[in-house]
């Protein structure tokens, strides 16, 4: 488990990454990371006919994922994907709010396996298996 201080300063990297502030990016609970994120379907969201982007999904996918396992890496460890599979479920619309939440499956001592899901007023819109490497963070 990281201290404190290193895991509220990876989540506010992970905020502060412009691709993430540019779509819209929030913490689902401020108090609680690993709780999810949320974005809404809005211009930058967006493909050519209106709808959820499924590039935005898979890569929002991953951050929730992260999110998720952060609690469970110490200090020293940092986690890099090196597997993402996105089941897109159904079109989102524009004007959507969108859910993202990630579970951690199993964290092994080198790899951690993970689910997101993505909502849209409850409902899976999309899923996700995330793989990740644990590596030395220095």
């Amino acid at each position: 488990m990281p201290s404190d201080s290193v895991l509220a300063a990876r989540v506010q990297a992970v905020l502060d990454i412009p691709l993430h502030r540019f779509l819209g990016m929030q913490l689902r609970e401020a108090a609680d990371p690993s709780a999810g994120i949320w974005f809404p379907v809005d211009e930058p969201t967006q493909n050519q006919v209106g709808l959820l982007h499924g590039g935005v999904i898979y890569t929002l996918m991953d951050v929730a994922a992260f999110l998720a396992l952060l609690p469970s890496l110490s200090d020293e460890e940092h986690a890099v994907t090196h597997d993402l599979t996105v089941s897109l479920i159904r079109p989102v619309p524009a004007g959507a709010r969108v859910d993202l939440t990630g579970t951690v499956l199993r964290r092994g001592r080198s790899v951690a396996f993970l689910r997101a899901e993505a909502t849209v007023d409850g409902e899976v819109v999309a899923a996700a298996q995330v793989t990740k490497s644990v590596v030395w963070a220095g």
